[in-house]
């Protein structure tokens, strides 16, 4: 009895990080998004959008430490004016004074006010994962017997992930070692420590007019979320698209000079074969 209760309170304890803590894979929903495939880019008011539910919903508990403010006026990202970052930057709260000492301004003895030079705040005071890379760190789809081969046509599925977290779940709860559990069908196990109302339809409400529904707002902080981890997508896909026609161009190059190379060789072959 002892060692299922201790079973129990770790189980609860790896919940509350955003970590899996049983076995079973959670259901992912394959999401169409712009930047897919090697053509696709991101769009610019869908990660605007994006940085408003973080900013008004997920900002309260998730913290964004590798990604610095200015990067949201960079082209190929949310790419507001720079007027607009810095306002933004200097009304960006700090939620968690204890993990962020560099905002700590001697003189006074308070938290500064941030610049676009600063990154975002971390923010561990609820025991909630870091999104810096979260879209990257993790995979929706496998594929049979771990073969991995549903990524050759669906990709890794870290967007689909944090869209499928955000819309799966249930409403039911339960209680682990006096802690409260809330069940989601895309989360490994089938159960989490984020509560179903950390995001709903209506939180948010949209400068162009989009819907704030849940499926919206999840699709929005999930693409956003996406190029906080890979911020340089665009220009990386733009680079291998040169790079892929650069060889191209190399290999007919070769191919023509080594048939050139070669001509007379072949020619006197054939003259002593006939």
């Amino acid at each position: 009895m002892f060692r299922k209760i201790a079973i129990s309170a770790v189980s609860a304890l790896t919940l509350m990080t955003g970590a899996a803590w049983a076995a079973g894979e959670g259901e992912t929903t394959d999401v169409a998004f712009s930047f897919e495939g090697p053509f696709g880019s991101f769009d610019q008011h869908q990660l605007q959008r994006g940085l408003q539910v973080y900013t008004e919903v997920c900002s309260t508990c998730h913290g964004l430490k590798f990604v610095r403010i200015g990067d949201l006026a960079e082209a190929g990202g949310p790419q507001l004016p720079e007027d607009q970052v810095k306002a933004y930057a200097k009304a960006f709260p700090i939620n968690d004074e204890a993990s962020n000492p560099q905002f700590l301004d001697p003189a006074s003895g308070s938290m500064r006010t941030l610049t676009p030079a600063d990154h975002f705040p971390a923010n561990n005071s609820m025991g909630a994962p870091d999104l810096s890379v979260m879209a990257k760190a993790r995979k929706g789809f496998e594929g049979p017997y771990g073969l991995g081969t549903n990524q050759l046509f669906k990709g890794m599925g870290g967007p689909e992930h944090i869209y499928s977290i955000i819309t799966g779940f249930t409403g039911q709860t339960k209680d682990t070692a006096g802690v409260t559990l809330y069940e989601n069908k895309a989360f490994p196990g089938g159960w989490m420590g984020m509560p179903n109302t950390a995001i709903a339809a209506g939180q948010v409400t949209y400068a162009d007019g989009t819907e704030s529904s849940l499926e919206n707002e999840a699709k929005d902080v999930a693409a956003f979320l996406t190029w906080a981890a890979e911020p340089k997508m665009m220009v990386r896909k733009e680079s291998g698209f040169k790079a892929v026609l650069l060889l191209g161009l190399l290999s007919v190059l070769l191919y023509l000079t080594n048939k050139r190379l070669w001509s007379k060789v072949k020619g006197k072959k054939l003259s002593h074969q006939a």
